[in-house]
């Protein structure tokens, strides 16, 4: 079971693991214990609340499909146990991602110096313009 930082929990029941035979360069390690596995889970089939699974589909990563699945690999070489905790923690990482509510940003006016500092700077330009221009003499 995984314990979000929000306190969501999520059940074993929901995750779907497959075991794969890692097969080395040149297929030498065919007879290799299968120890990397690979963590399924469907976003839409999850208990999670719909606005974080709308979140979690619009997440950047390529881990996620179109159809709402979260496949994520874990095949390094250590136990079968080992990839599992890895292949969790990732899980975790990204679902505490799509947890993280963006901020508001609150529309700002700009504050009494600055636009002070701005009117001062149109008055000084218009008054190197003016210096600028030919004064005409009356002859």
């Amino acid at each position: 079971m995984i314990t979000l930082s929000s306190g969501w929990k999520l059940k074993e029941s929901e995750l779907a693991w497959q075991a794969v035979r890692s097969q080395g360069a040149g297929g030498q390690n065919v007879n290799k214990v299968a120890t990397a596995v690979h963590l399924r889970f469907d976003i839409f089939a999850s208990s999670l609340p719909e606005s974080i699974k709308l979140r979690l589909m619009s997440l950047p990563d390529n881990r996620i499909t179109k159809d709402g699945q979260i496949v994520i690999k874990a095949q390094s070489q250590r136990t079968q146990d080992a990839n599992r905790r890895d292949a969790l923690q990732r899980l975790q990482q990204l679902l505490e991602a799509a947890w993280v509510r963006p901020k508001k940003r609150l529309a700002t006016r700009p504050t009494k110096s600055a636009r002070r500092k701005r009117m001062d700077k149109k008055r000084q330009r218009g008054e190197t313009k003016a210096l600028r221009k030919p004064v005409k003499l009356d002859d």
